[in-house]
């Protein structure tokens, strides 16, 4: 069974920064593709940012330039840095590990950004 655990997220002013952590248990964390995906009220979950287990990385348009994801297999964890901060980043962050069969999500972190 795979569990997620996000932390990370907070109150942060226009411009600033925060990282974000995605703790997973299990041992399918080093083979898996692990995703950042955000909510705002009224909208729809979107990708943020993955990671695949060799490394490669995508970004969503709105965070390129911005946001840096990295994992740490001896840690089970993985990172969202996101810098330069705007309201529009304001949502809810949730974790996902996609096994190849099966989508495992964790709780989310709250994220607002005032201007």
């Amino acid at each position: 069974q795979v569990q997620l655990v996000e932390s990370g997220g907070g109150l942060v002013q226009a411009g600033g920064s925060l990282r974000l952590s995605c703790a997973a248990s299990g041992s399918t964390f080093r083979f898996a593709v692990i995703g950042w995906y955000r909510q705002a009220p009224g909208k729809q979950r979107e990708l943020v940012a993955s990671i695949a287990s060799g490394g490669v990385t995508d970004y969503a348009d709105s965070v390129k330039g911005r946001a840096t994801i990295s994992r740490d297999t001896a840690k089970n964890t993985v990172y969202l840095q996101m810098n330069s901060l705007k309201p529009e980043d304001t949502a809810v962050y949730y974790c996902n590990l996609y096994s190849g069969t099966k989508d495992y999500w964790g709780q989310g972190t709250q994220v607002t950004v005032s201007s």
